[in-house]
């Protein structure tokens, strides 16, 4: 039984289609990327899963639960962290989770908040209050509120948008750990290389459709050979080399560029004609593509 199934969801705001026919299947205990621009459809899908919007068609279930016709259970299984800072002003760090705590019916739940507080380093926050927290304390509270009833589901939208590198390490730590336990984990992000780093199989939507789906190192592999970065000193990359950039946006800023190649053999010709040109390379590096690489990709091939 999938912790996810998701069957051919579709949803429309007025003329906009967000959802043309999305169908995932997410495993069991897998740390699942949801990847895409803005605009994809990403979070109107999260909000379907979690029950705050409705599908105009199709359904999802979670470990075989209906989210609109078993919502109960359903939401008793997922906890969902929302891109926006919602929180009441009004109460501590301790007393919001025990108020969440209090949703789900549990009762004596101090040791596990004890537990998400210190494993997100929100113990010497725990008795202020919620208004007085940095943008970041309200972010790791919004964390510690989707895994205070333990849901063997978790959903991360965005988590570390605008956070500082010891957050996303904290936080990672913790997820990462939960998802060893068997934890089901789904995370959004606009940073590759988290998603790279921590899911084990992806799929990246583009206008409402999963346009890509397959393991983390296998979508690498679609893209072959290698890159190659070089940075001028003086001059500027020949005309004949333009082709081979891969961010476009290179030709308008600065004199770094990254440019295709197929393999060592690609790397002579294109030095060779970097000093037909009268360019003095300052700094050059091979590198493996990655999953920004694929994501640049398929977006551009997905028009």
């Amino acid at each position: 039984m999938a912790a996810i199934q998701i069957n051919n969801v579709e949803k429309s705001y007025r003329t906009l289609k967000a959802l043309n026919g999305v169908s995932l299947s997410i495993e069991e205990g897998e740390f699942f990327g949801l990847l895409g621009p803005n605009g994809a459809g990403k979070t109107t899908l999260i909000s379907i899963i979690a029950g705050l919007n409705r599908a105009d068609s199709g359904n999802v279930t979670i470990q075989g639960h209906d989210v609109v016709s078993d919502y109960r259970k359903a939401r008793q299984l997922l906890g969902v962290v929302p891109q926006e800072l919602v929180f009441d002003p009004f109460f501590t760090v301790r007393e919001t989770l025990r108020m969440q705590s209090g949703y789900y019916g549990l009762k004596n739940n101090d040791a596990w908040i004890d537990e998400v507080m210190h494993n997100l380093d929100l113990t010497n926050k725990a008795d202020a209050n919620m208004r007085a927290l940095s943008g970041g304390m309200k972010r790791r509270v919004l964390v510690a509120q989707a895994l205070v009833h333990k849901p063997p589901v978790i959903v991360l939208d965005e988590p570390t948008a605008g956070v500082d590198v010891e957050l996303r390490q904290t936080l990672w730590k913790f997820i990462s750990r939960l998802n060893r336990e068997g934890h089901t984990v789904v995370l959004t992000t606009h940073y590759l290389e988290e998603a790279q780093a921590l899911c084990n199989r992806v799929a990246m939507l583009k206008g409402g459709q999963v346009v890509a789906l397959d393991t983390t190192s296998t979508l690498i592999k679609r893209i072959s050979g290698s890159q190659l970065v070089v940075k001028l000193a003086t001059g500027s990359l020949p005309d004949e080399l333009k082709e081979l950039v891969s961010h476009p946006e290179e030709l308008a800023f600065g004199n770094k560029y990254t440019l295709r190649v197929n393999d060592y053999n690609d790397v002579e010709p294109i030095l060779a004609k970097l000093r037909q040109a009268g360019v003095t390379i300052e700094d050059m590096q091979l590198q493996q593509a990655d999953l920004e690489d694929v994501f640049i990709q398929i977006m551009e091939g997905e028009k």
